[in-house]
């Protein structure tokens, strides 16, 4: 595991334990441009009523107001849980290169059965646009949604 990856995933989990008291799903989620970190993001349905506020389109809007752009090629996100099919769409219409996961539900035991976003992306044939890294710190990021009662 890159040490660099470690870092970024750690920013990515201050953004979940932030979602998480507020009364949110903690996933957390950052974008980050060589070593600069573009933008934060938290998952903010609950406190926003908006199902559409989880941490990787938080983070990616966000990113597109600080830097005035919306493709996000050559950058990596890291997030805390493993993206949705929606938050999977976001990104690969954004451009992200990378995207790196820490923990995931267990085979089946998510909300979408046995979808994955290795699953999603091959099947939309865009393997080759984005990477996926997954292992990165994922006991800490289990551990923060541990007991929380969402599959999300």
């Amino acid at each position: 595991m890159s040490l660099d990856h470690a870092h970024f995933m750690r920013i990515a989990l201050e953004e979940a334990r932030r979602g998480k008291d507020e009364g949110n799903v903690a996933v957390g989620s950052i974008i980050v441009h060589g070593d600069t970190v573009l933008a934060r993001g938290r998952n903010l349905v609950t406190s926003t009523h908006d199902p559409t506020a989880h941490a990787e389109t938080v983070a990616l809007r966000e990113a597109g107001a600080a830097t005035q752009r919306e493709e996000f090629a050559g950058c990596t996100l890291y997030t805390t849980f493993e993206p949705c099919p929606m938050c999977c769409g976001a990104l690969l219409a954004s451009g992200i290169s990378t995207l790196v996961m820490g923990a995931r539900p267990a085979p089946g035991a998510g909300r979408w059965g046995s979808y994955t976003v290795e699953g999603l992306i091959d099947f939309l044939g865009r393997s080759r646009s984005i990477q996926v890294v997954t292992g990165v710190l994922v006991q800490a990021c289990a551990d923060i949604r541990q007991g929380e009662g969402h599959t999300r």
